[in-house]
């Protein structure tokens, strides 16, 4: 490679890392169109969080390693499962976009299912999770999972409460199953306090990007915080087994709540580097009779930018 070469070549890397660090900070953009006032009262009460350079230095660390991770699962056939719950607005979907920012989609998903249909709402309750459970080398992230039954469809009334001490009798062995099969089963809970929920919410009502995140479900939510509660601590004292543990992340600081759960996850594999094969760029053919064709002008998108 020649020196003018080698330049381009580290100005086109410059360039890309400036882009992945824009990509960081476009998803880092929380309080794009936030109200002053808010904004005011929310810094005030927090203090100040980890700076973002040390931030974004730990993220990209942590999402280098859960490449590793992949890798090796992959490599080894193996099949994880990481369910995440937790109260409206703690933080699941924050943590999630993290993990999978740089991962391959094909080997790590994500499962955020809706309302069951009225087809659903009739069969065995964990036959519409069990489609989504991963084959050998895939991981399956649950945006809110199987525990809908022990916390909103309870405390809703969407279920009788025959329907949930059923769940709590079932659910155990349910995921002792899923662990003989040759699953790796990982249990978050998100928890944030009364105070942190109710600026969050303001904070969606008062931003235009934010408002879709706020459903009539999330508003009733907070006038039943103590029924969550009550229902949430009953469900970790039921299913918080030997072979799923829960593992609680606290979650009113989101950036250390995003690398601590990401840390922890880490710790729970015993990951190594895996073989690759060495990858060579192979040289482009050139045929000298090729000559390529001028598109029409209104196929191409317009360069408004």
């Amino acid at each position: 490679m020649s020196p003018e070469e080698f330049k381009d070549a580290e100005d086109w890397l410059e360039a890309e890392l400036k882009d992945e660090m824009d990509q960081d900070y476009e998803i880092e953009m929380e309080d794009a169109v936030l109200s002053m006032k808010i904004r005011e009262i929310y810094r005030k009460s927090h203090g100040r969080s980890i700076p973002r350079p040390q931030y974004f230095r730990d993220l990209l660390r942590l999402q280098s390693e859960l490449i590793k991770l992949q890798d090796w699962v992959v490599h080894n056939k193996e099949k994880v499962v990481v369910i995440f719950e937790g109260r409206d607005s703690a933080g699941k979907g924050g943590v999630i976009k993290r993990i999978t920012q740089r991962l391959n989609p094909r080997v790590v998903r994500t499962v955020a299912l809706p309302a069951p249909s009225d087809r659903e709402k009739t069969q065995w309750y964990f036959q519409r999770y069990v489609p989504h459970l991963p084959a050998g080398g895939e991981i399956v992230l649950f945006d809110r999972s199987w525990y809908n039954r022990a916390g909103v469809e309870r405390v809703m009334g969407f279920a009788e409460e025959e329907q949930v001490q059923d769940f709590f009798h079932d659910v155990p062995e349910f995921e002792r199953m899923l662990v003989r099969s040759g699953i790796r089963l990982v249990k978050y809970w998100f928890s944030i306090t009364d105070e942190e929920q109710q600026m969050r919410f303001l904070i969606r009502i008062h931003d235009p990007l934010k408002q879709w995140k706020l459903s009539p479900m999330d508003l009733q939510s907070r006038v039943r915080w103590e029924d969550y509660t009550k229902a949430k601590e009953e469900m970790l004292a039921r299913t918080n087994i030997a072979e799923a543990p829960w593992y609680i992340v606290p979650g009113n600081d989101k950036k250390r709540a995003r690398l601590n759960c990401m840390d922890h996850l880490l710790s729970l594999f015993p990951y190594t580097d895996v073989p690759h094969e060495e990858v060579a760029l192979p040289e482009r053919v050139y045929n000298s009779d090729y000559e390529r064709s001028i598109l029409p002008p209104e196929l191409y998108v317009p360069s408004k930018y």
